[in-house]
């Protein structure tokens, strides 16, 4: 089985690696690569993919993890 990993980028994207089906709120799949930045910010043009909107807005958000 493959291995899905959601990755939380400081002031940054959800970067999604492995293999996963991404859908809109349709059911329709969006075309996707191993590896997909997902917006975070809200600020990009491309939604719900990043375009490095975050660095120019300023996003800041870095979550941990508890434990």
């Amino acid at each position: 089985m493959a291995e899905t990993t959601i990755e939380i980028r400081d002031n940054g994207p959800y970067l999604v690696k492995g293999s996963y089906t991404l859908v809109d709120a349709e059911g329709k799949a969006f075309e996707t690569k191993d590896t997909i930045a997902l917006c975070r910010c809200g600020h990009s043009a491309t939604k719900p993919f990043c375009d490095g909107a975050h660095k120019r807005e300023g996003f800041a958000s870095a979550p941990r993890a508890e434990g």
